[in-house]
């Protein structure tokens, strides 16, 4: 009969043995391994990420206040690196349930220290994102002093449990500071609304200007369209008239020089005897008076026919 017994450690964890009550310093990994029965006893340490949850931690404010945190979880890693020999120390020095002592003893110790200091305000609304991140510096900077090879990955801390008239005072503040954080939300949808608003009249009085500008300038346009026109027609009336003026005056100029072709002394004495022929006096006989008298001038009966003849040569 075979005096040792067969055991399994399970991936994930180291297994650390005991003689006599006296840690061994032999450790085994994963897999079947023998062992002198009631001798030798042994125990399986995860050496894997694990979660350790401390429940129900009792907080005392600075105020006086006692608070509860429900639940805190841990997320820490043990090394199982050989060169350090993290699972060995950390056993030896704080048994195979190490995490109470590093973990949890250490999450109350380090609640209390930060409500101490604190006001419930600051605990419960002001500090609360801060806590998970503090609470891990802390167990952290304790465990890289007290136990090399173990580490905090992270913490998360639930919100704690508070006095229920305390808690509805806090529900009224929470309601009140949704009713004016709605009432600032709707300011500024109406504040954007007037904006839109001034916006949107500003574009119509920029159109109504581009327009009346627009309609201006055509106006303008039009104006000086007709005045051309005008102008067009007033030297076009002008040219009318000094092309008539210039005719006229050639008219004119040309009868002034047939005037002065035509009225030679004779023509005047011929016309000056016409007139006088025009009287009703008739003399009958064989002789016609020697001389007509008319003002200064006198006239002979041969200087009358000789008028007379030239006259009737040129007609």
């Amino acid at each position: 009969m075979s005096i040792f017994s067969v055991h399994k450690i399970e991936e994930g964890h180291v297994g650390v043995y005991y003689r006599g009550g006296a840690l061994l310093r032999q450790t085994s990994n994963p897999g079947y391994h023998m062992m002198i029965p009631f001798i030798t006893s042994y125990k399986a340490v995860q050496v894997t990420l694990q979660t350790d949850e401390v429940t129900n931690v009792p907080c005392g404010t600075s105020g006086g206040v006692m608070i509860y945190f429900d639940r805190i979880e841990v997320v820490n890693i043990l090394s199982s690196s050989s060169d350090i020999n993290a699972v060995y120390d950390i056993v030896k020095n704080y048994t195979a349930d190490y995490d109470k002592t590093l973990i949890f003893n250490k999450v109350h110790h380090e609640l209390n220290q930060f409500c101490s200091v604190h006001s419930l305000q600051e605990v419960y609304i002001d500090f609360f994102d801060q806590i998970d991140e503090n609470l891990k510096v802390a167990l952290q900077r304790d465990l890289n002093v007290m136990s090399p090879g173990l580490y905090v990955q992270a913490v998360r801390v639930t919100k704690p449990k508070i006095p229920e008239p305390i808690w509805k005072n806090y529900e009224l503040m929470e309601g009140e500071k949704t009713k004016l954080l709605i009432s600032i939300q709707h300011q500024r949808v109406v504040e954007k609304d007037a904006e839109t608003d001034r916006k949107k009249a500003i574009i119509e009085a920029e159109k109504e200007a581009q327009v009346a500008k627009i309609q201006y300038e055509q106006k303008i346009m039009e104006k000086e369209s007709l005045k051309k026109i005008s102008q067009i027609e007033n030297e076009m009336h002008l040219a009318q008239q000094k092309s008539r003026s210039d005719a006229e005056f050639y008219q004119m100029q040309r009868q002034a020089e047939a005037n002065n072709i035509l009225l030679t002394p004779q023509y005047l004495e011929l016309r000056k005897f016409d007139s006088i022929s025009n009287n009703n006096k008739i003399y009958f006989g064989n002789e016609i008076p020697n001389m007509f008298v008319n003002g200064d001038c006198s006239v002979d009966k041969k200087s009358v026919q000789a008028a007379a003849s030239s006259a009737d040569k040129r007609n």
